[in-house]
């Protein structure tokens, strides 16, 4: 069974405690170790909460059911999206704002697609994010529209606005929609096969080359807007 929308909701965290935090921080750590791998419904709550290390009516007590924490990992993971992109996006944003030139606002998202590589490729838990990923684009259950409606759609559409600006207006939205999502594709997708390309590619600064990759794709679309102005 997929989580269900109708499960009661997740509890806050009460009164700010930090062995409370905790808790909660390595009962997630641990769901996201086990849902990562053997998905939904192979894991047990009883394994959850002996991989934590607590027991079985803290996972309870802090997340409802199974499902809520199942739905509490989607919100982790866009939560630590949030954090790493955070700051280039806000410059990319800024730069937006100001109508500065298409070299600056390529500039900007060069920034924003390094966070999002150095994210995908360098984090120590970018394994089991990426499997719990991989398992929602599959069976698509409440945690994907969440996942979607938090992260992927409008990541998505801001930096298909990036690419647009940065073009200097000679790609539609749709263009420009079409080159973002193949860029973060690109990337999701060397992180999700990390396995393969860890043995395939031996370089310990592939990620510097995935970002020297994506930053000459930039170049290509600021250049002719350069160009045109000379």
């Amino acid at each position: 069974m997929n989580p269900s929308p109708s499960q009661p909701p997740l509890r806050p965290s009460e009164g700010g405690y930090a062995k409370g935090e905790q808790t909660r921080a390595r009962l997630l750590e641990a769901a996201l170790d086990c849902f990562g791998p053997d998905g939904f419904e192979r894991v047990t709550t009883r394994q959850i909460a002996q991989r934590a290390g607590v027991n079985l009516p803290a996972l309870t007590y802090y997340f409802g059911s199974k499902e809520g924490l199942y739905l509490a990992c989607a919100q982790h993971i866009a939560g630590q999206y949030s954090e790493a992109l955070n700051p280039a996006a806000v410059d990319a944003q800024a730069a937006l704002d100001a109508g500065l030139s298409a070299c600056v606002i390529g500039e900007r998202l060069k920034a924003l697609m390094a966070a999002l590589a150095r994210f995908l490729l360098a984090s120590n838990d970018a394994v089991n994010r990426n499997l719990f990923i991989q398992r929602e684009m599959a069976n698509r259950s409440p945690a994907f529209d969440y996942l979607y409606h938090r992260l992927w759609g409008p990541g998505i559409e801001f930096v298909a606005v990036l690419v647009e600006r940065a073009a200097g207006g000679r790609l539609t939205a749709t263009e420009a929609g079409v080159r973002a999502a193949l860029m973060i594709a690109s990337l999701a997708g060397f992180g999700e096969g990390r396995a393969v390309i860890d043995r395939a590619i031996s370089e310990s600064d592939r990620i510097d080359y995935a970002i020297a990759a994506l930053n000459e794709q930039i170049d290509a679309l600021v250049r002719p807007a350069t160009n045109s102005r000379d």
